[in-house]
């Protein structure tokens, strides 16, 4: 049989239909050596297997969140943003799935070698360019060339949303995202080989009352250096770096001077509710410890040392006595 896996419903049909006599197991074996041929297209090609598919749509949903969260706060309205969909096609393919007029984000992810794009469906940029210019983040319907000016907005708001990229790949690889220039006729665009592969990661957002698409295009000469790594081997392996012995210096240098709250605790005692509202000025309450016990040390509420009491120029003091058992095992 073939790699697909049958439905329950299915196996019932294929079992019934054996059992009535309607289809026999030569049938099914013949079946069977005629699915083995299949149509490749290398027009078509598919560099990337399903688990590096897997692990890019990984890293884009975290920079879908990174995403909306930021455009939420520059917008100031409710924004949505989710990955819709994660393919491998063909250059040409992509640049006729997208507008004739659009806004396409052109930058480079050092150390990585190549431009990525970022397509924003028009729809979606005038919503933007609306808010971002105190409108109520509205679409006029119809797709015109941004001036300048409007230009200038958008590159700035998109060169700022960089750093949710950044932050996104940085279980991967430290990249280090530049908007080289910003297009708005995709034909114009001969970057690579119209057959070559790339990644298309296609986002669904939704702004206020508007909604469409954000497409992130990724050839796989990008990403060739480190397809290795897209491997979930790669992702279950903990890469601890050591740390250098300047590091540790610095480490112990900051923890020296960390601040910790420390309590000498006098005793404890109980009272009922209708004492403690009844408690005036110069009342007692009677603790539940001898005045010769000795006194317990916490520092960060946790008991650590034992103490008396006493004075030291003039002020009341604490001395320690010694360390509590068990006390650095709070820690663990």
């Amino acid at each position: 049989m073939s790699g697909d896996i049958l439905s329950q419903n299915e196996i019932d049909a294929l079992l019934s239909a054996l059992s009535t006599g309607e289809m026999s197991a030569d049938d099914m074996r013949v079946e069977e050596e005629t699915r083995k041929v299949k149509v490749y297209d290398f027009k078509r090609a598919l560099r990337f297997s399903k688990d590096q598919i897997r692990s890019l749509t990984r890293i884009h949903e975290n920079f879908a969140r990174l995403l909306t969260t930021f455009f939420s706060a520059q917008l100031r309205t409710y924004v949505q943003i989710n990955v819709a969909s994660v393919d491998q096609i063909p250059f040409e393919e992509f640049i006729r799935s997208i507008p004739n007029i659009t806004l396409i984000n052109i930058f480079e992810v050092a150390p990585l070698e190549g431009n990525v794009l970022m397509e924003v469906n028009p729809n979606i940029a005038y919503s933007m360019l609306d808010r971002l210019m105190g409108g109520v983040g509205e679409s006029p319907g119809k797709a015109d060339s941004l001036t300048e000016i409007e230009m200038k907005i958008m590159r700035n708001l998109f060169e700022r949303s960089f750093d949710n990229l950044r932050e996104a790949w940085s279980g991967l690889i430290d990249i280090d995202p530049y908007l080289t220039e910003i297009e708005v006729n995709p034909q114009f665009l001969q970057m690579i080989s119209p057959n070559e592969t790339v990644v298309v990661i296609s986002f669904n957002i939704v702004i206020g009352e508007s909604s469409g698409m954000i497409n992130i295009c990724i050839p796989h000469i990008v990403l060739e250096p480190i397809v290795p790594n897209l491997s979930v081997q790669y992702w279950m392996q903990t890469n601890k770096k050591e740390m250098t012995s300047e590091q540790s210096a610095k480490l112990e240098q900051r923890l020296k001077k960390a601040s910790l709250p420390i309590v000498v605790e006098l005793g404890t005692g109980k009272m009922t509710i209708e004492d403690f509202l009844y408690l005036q000025k110069g009342d007692v309450i009677s603790l539940d410890q001898n005045i010769d016990d000795p006194l317990i040390v916490k520092i960060g509420d946790i008991p650590k040392f034992t103490a008396q009491p006493g004075h030291l120029r003039n002020r009341m003091a604490a001395q320690i006595i010694e360390t509590m058992i068990g006390g650095d095992e709070d820690d663990e």
